[in-house]
This record gives C-alpha cells, structure tokens and sequence, in this order.
C-alpha cells in the first residue's frame, strides 16, 4: 500500500548509547562512512523500517553497525530539535544499555569502524550526539 499525505513528515531514527564499566565508563560509538558526517564519530542508530517497534530498530542497528547483539535496550528520550540532521526534519528515540565491562565490537553495515571511548575523553561527535551523551550522564 502507498502512503501519500498533503504534508511534510518528519524522519524516525533510533539513536543508541552503550556505556560500559563503572570506575572508568565507556561509550560505544562508530565513525559514519556515509554522508552526512562522513568520518565522524557518532552513536550507533539509523532509520526505523516499517515493519519493526522502535526498539527491534535499535536492537537492529546495534548489530548491523557494531556486531554487538544485546537482549534488550531501554528508551532513555526522544530529540526532535528542528536542525538536528542536515537531510532534513529527524526525530530519534533513544535506547541505551549500560554493560559491566565492554564488549569486543567489529564496524559493519554504514559503519567505517566501531569503538569504545572513555567518557571523559570523547572525540568530536556528529549531528546532536554530544548533547545526547551529556544528558544520558547527567540523568544516569
């Protein structure tokens, strides 16, 4: 079935944070191979596709970007900023999993590589994903 609607419609993506270890936390983040931000750091996450809920995308994009395949992932917030993606209007959920220690990783799909960073120490992030990050610590 089509859709057509008289309206311009937002993008839905998930976006997803992964901190590991407690004394000296990491994130897990990929460097983009695609534009936009083509060689930049950033969380895991993409488009939601028609047939799957929100988090079977996250848990989807996590293994496809990162080969880190996780049971579950709990819904941490939304982030609908108009500006926030430079292909246009982008609303992300995002999920987030916190793990004991981290877990070996390998980049695939729309990733160039997959790697854990400490928290303190982040790289320059692409899109909104800093501010994204800062709140997940503040609130965690």
């Amino acid at each position: 079935m089509a859709y057509t609607y008289d309206y311009p419609r937002p993008m839905l993506t998930v976006d997803i944070v992964i901190v590991a270890g407690k004394l000296s936390p990491e994130i897990l983040l990929i460097k983009r191979r695609n534009n936009p931000f083509a060689g930049c750091w950033a969380l895991p996450g993409g488009f939601v596709e028609m047939d799957e809920n929100l988090e079977q995308a996250a848990l989807r994009e996590l293994a496809e970007e990162t080969g880190l395949v996780l049971p579950a992932l709990q819904q941490f917030r939304a982030y609908g900023e108009p500006g926030r993606d430079p292909r246009g209007r982008n609303v992300a959920v995002v999920h987030f999993a916190l793990l004991p220690q981290p877990i070996k990783v390998s980049s695939g799909d729309d990733a160039e590589a997959a790697r854990w960073f400490p928290l303190s120490a982040l790289p320059e992030l692409a899109f909104d994903h800093a501010q994204i990050i800062r709140d997940f610590v503040a609130s965690h």
